[in-house]
């Protein structure tokens, strides 16, 4: 039930637009009432165009804009007395309708209007709220909704049929509302809620009041019947589920990639377990789209996995890409019976899996869109519930949908974003990622658009640059994960809370390293060992669970080893570690062999003296170096710039530079290869 929030002291804090910033956000807090990236909002006000003359503006939400997050820069301005004279026409097609609009805006460096301008225009009131409430859409979804809303709130609703959002939805809605003077709100079949206020305030509590009746009407018809209980498949418990999904995520990733790497989420909250499990869900679930705000982000109906947890994780497996191969040849069966002579076909694999005893998958084209698209599928099974609870849930016809899911007014939405890096939809993992190379190859590979997971026993440092990844490039851009190399089992549950957290991994970057020094008679066997440990094995462990993944996801991949100039050419009081670095450079071109047939790439990165912000050098390195040669400390810097061809030093973000090159297409056609980023050290020339 959502609660009246309308405060007069915090509206007069936000006056911007007469209350329409603060009636925006406040609306949009519960996301059963506003849909991420949904709903729009208006006000008519009387302003001073750029000349200071007076003028009757109409302010709207830009096109694209969530409600929940905007400012009064989110809203567009338009001059009211030239969009009046379109409820005179008859007709307007949706391109003429936005060059018309284009055309009436009063200000530049405004966001496009939104695609349902008209209808805030048409209504004579101040103030109008276009919202999405589940219970509201219950209601317009059922079967015999109009008769519902009729017995619901007599004169006080107009119902208008279901039309594509544009100039003759809103000209039907303007009718309406002329035509019943007690109306208080519109209900558009299939589509949403309209009120309206000649305040900002009365507005709002007019939406909420609305939704408030709807939802208790809806709860009288109940009568303690659960609709989803799940009968048919039980939620499995929590530890069995992640057992199960670490095995199956990666496989249906690859999958669902076939067009553009996908990035998975799991839901396994209760109300998704007990829609996935009940009876009849998988009948349900095929009916359509519960709003056509949905349906770029859902498509129209989600993959729903015929599966029983008896049969198996490997019945599973087995069944997913004969499932998600069926899912995108009837989706292009939808587009081919559909489309207009133009069109494109988008990518035809689900946005939303359901599995009954684990719950629900989404996929994006990054974590945020995977988000989208299980924020918005929560509020479909809300929506077919209570459509359910009154009566028989409906959508929109095939076409219908088609023609919201490819309108190229909803489609410009989609051209607003960023657009994406060369690892966009990519995952990676970089160890030893909470400082040095690690930290400067971590923020490189999320500049170039991939989710990273940064591996360290190092939890502060991991954590600190997992929230600095997704402040600067968003939702689920960084996951710390503690991780010891040299731990078998630590290892393999690293990976698994990667794949829980992404579905899968494309990019390994084996950095985690510690450097000892002292002469061979010095060398301690627990030094050995040690060093062996982190540089070799640990190496080899993050490599074969990496391969024990792509071998599953067949997706490819790119395995990176940090090696050094060491692995090619030793040096003095260094043993342990020339040998250990000489190892990881052999294993990776014997990993390069292993991995060409099933499209792993596996290269190195041959840097030298990257003293900056690190953690080996700072650890002691840096002294024991400097005496080996016989310098001091504070003169290391300078020796090893002196020493190579282009008298420069070495930082992290060169090192993480050929790293990126590595990680992506621009070296998709090298494996096995070692690349020097040492300022030109002769002796480390490769023959």
């Amino acid at each position: 039930m959502p609660a009246n929030l309308w405060d007069d002291a915090a509206a007069t804090r936000q006056p911007a637009l007469d209350g329409l910033v603060y009636r925006s956000t406040l609306l949009a807090r519960d996301r059963s009432v506003v849909n991420i990236y949904g709903g729009n909002t208006s006000a008519k006000l009387t302003g001073a165009d750029h000349v200071g003359r007076s003028v009757d503006l109409l302010w709207v939400k830009g096109s694209g804009g969530d409600m929940a997050a905007i400012t009064e820069a989110g809203f567009a301005g338009l001059r009211l007395a030239e969009i009046l004279p379109l409820l005179d026409r008859t007709a307007m097609t949706d391109e003429e309708m936005v060059e018309y609009l284009t055309r009436c805006a009063a200000f530049p460096n405004r966001p496009r209007q939104s695609i349902e301008t008209l209808l805030h225009a048409f209504l004579p009131a101040r103030h109008v709220d276009h919202t999405h409430p589940d219970a509201v859409i219950s209601l317009a979804c059922a079967r015999d909704g109009q008769e519902l809303c009729r017995r619901l709130w007599g004169p006080r609703a107009v119902w208008v049929d279901y039309t594509r959002p544009g100039f003759t939805l809103s000209l039907w809605v303007s009718r309406g509302v002329r035509a019943a003077p007690k109306a208080d709100l519109v209900v558009m079949g299939k589509h949403g809620l309209i009120t309206w206020g000649q305040s900002s305030r009365e507005c709002y509590e007019r939406t909420v009041r609305a939704i408030t009746e709807a939802e208790e009407f809806i709860a009288g018809h109940t009568r303690g019947r659960k609709v989803f209980a799940g009968t048919a498949v039980p939620g499995l418990p929590p530890a069995k589920r992640r057992e199960i999904l670490t095995h199956m995520l990666p496989v249906l990733r690859g999958t669902i990639s076939r067009q553009r790497p996908a990035v998975l989420q799991i839901d396994e909250s209760e109300p998704v377990l007990a829609f996935a499990g009940s009876e009849g869900a998988a009948a349900l679930s095929q009916i359509g789209a519960a709003c056509p705000d949905h349906l770029v982000h859902t498509k129209r109906v989600p993959l729903f996995v015929t599966w029983t947890p008896d049969e198996g994780v490997e019945a599973l497996q087995a069944r997913l890409p004969s499932a998600v191969d069926a899912y995108a040849t009837a989706y292009a069966r939808y587009f081919e019976e559909c489309r207009k002579p133009s069109d494109q076909m988008r990518d035809p694999y689900p946005r939303v899996i359901l599995i009954p005893g684990l719950g629900m998958v989404t996929a994006g084209d990054d974590a945020q869109g995977a988000a989208v698209s299980r924020q918005l599928y929560h509020r479909a099974i809300a929506v077919m519930e209570g459509s359910q609870r009154v009566g028989e849930f409906t959508s929109l016809t095939p076409q219908e949908a088609y023609d919201i899911e490819y309108w190229p007014l909803e489609l410009y939405k989609l051209t607003l974003r960023p657009a994406p890096g060369e690892l966009a939809g990519r995952v990676a993992v970089v160890t030893g990622g909470a400082s040095g190379i690690g930290r400067a190859t971590a923020r490189r590979l999320a500049r170039d658009g991939a989710h990273v997971a940064i591996f360290d026993i190092n939890d502060a440092g991991a954590k600190a640059l997992a929230d600095e990844l997704t402040e600067r490039h968003g939702t689920g851009r960084g996951l710390a994960v503690r991780c010891d190399v040299t731990d078998e089992g630590a290892v393999a549950e690293s990976f698994r809370t990667v794949v829980l957290a992404y579905g899968g991994v494309d990019v390994v970057v084996s950095n985690a390293g510690i450097a000892l020094s002292a002469p061979i008679d010095e060398t301690t066997l627990r030094d050995w060992n040690r060093t062996m440990e982190v540089l070799s094995t640990g190496y080899f462990l993050i490599s074969r669970e990496a391969f024990r993944l792509w071998k599953e996801q067949r997706m490819g991949g790119s395995l990176i080893f940090v090696a050094s100039k060491n692995s090619v050419v030793a040096s003095r009081n260094a043993a342990a570690y020339n040998t250990a670095k000489a190892a990881e450079l052999h294993l990776a071109r014997s990993l390069a062999e292993e991995g060409g047939p099933i499209g792993v790439r596996v290269n190195s990165v041959l840097p030298d003296a990257v003293l900056q912000d690190s953690g080996i050098w700072d650890a002691g390195w840096r002294q024991a170096r400097a005496a080996a040669y016989g310098i001091k400390p504070e003169e290391l810097d300078e020796y090893y710039r002196q020493r190579t061809v282009l008298k420069v030093n070495v930082l992290p973000e060169h090192v993480a530079e050929a790293i990126s090159f590595l990680a992506g297409p621009r070296a998709s056609r090298t494996t096995g290869a070692a690349l020097t980023v040492d300022g030109g050290v002769t002796s480390a020339y490769l023959r």
